[in-house]
């Protein structure tokens, strides 16, 4: 590739991150190619459909989710493995805005591989809330699919407090506490400086 072509394949790919963290994964290709300062064309050219352009914006981030996970089964504590990857996951989110959590739900499967590495996941996953389960440590009602539910929540306050991770972190500490078998009132991270938009206090009743 032509160094002038990488650089527009770069370019591109640093705006459909910013365009898909603004405007979620359907964000119109016109907007991306916009951002990006390159013509419809070109972008077409680099990646033919939507699914090849999400492939490649986010390809470094499900990297390291998929090598978080490795590490979250492969550890010998049930717990400290499920808590380092919902902290690396969402520590991700926090980073890299464009990594939104409708990223999960809608990612499209086009091909039998996708589907089968993204079926092994949510085994492993599953297999690793059934250990922490059975230790004790995760209470018994979380389901897999809380994961979801967890990351969508974190990803709205990442899109309402852009680069406060002080905020970030005390959320992911809140949720875990919540997750525990047995709550042992850990201790949080400390909270965020950003000042409440509260309104000014009425003027008293005469």
């Amino acid at each position: 590739m032509r160094a002038d072509a990488r650089r527009n394949r770069e370019r591109i790919l640093l705006a459909a991150r910013a365009v898909f963290a603004e405007r979620g994964i359907d964000a119109p290709m016109a907007t991306v190619a916009r951002r990006a300062g390159v013509g419809v064309a070109t972008l077409y050219r680099r990646f033919p459909t939507r699914e090849d352009l999400l492939r490649a914006a986010f390809a470094q981030q499900m990297d390291l989710c998929g090598r978080a996970l490795i590490e979250a089964v492969e550890d010998p504590d049930p717990w400290h493995g499920f808590q380092r990857l919902v902290e690396t996951v969402c520590a991700l989110q926090s980073e890299e805005r464009g990594f939104p959590a409708e990223f999960f739900l809608a990612f499209p499967e086009s091909t039998k591989e996708h589907t089968r590495m993204r079926e092994l996941g949510e085994k492993a996953f599953a297999a690793l809330v059934r250990r922490a389960q059975a230790a004790g440590m995760l209470r018994p009602d979380f389901h897999p699919s809380d994961l979801l539910v967890v990351l969508v929540a974190h990803c709205g306050l990442v899109a309402a407090l852009p680069g406060d991770g002080a905020a970030s972190r005390r959320l992911v500490a809140y949720l875990l506490e919540a997750f525990r078998a047995e709550p042992v009132r850990a201790v949080l991270p400390p909270p965020s400086t950003i000042r409440l938009p509260l309104p000014p206090p009425l003027p008293p009743r005469r």
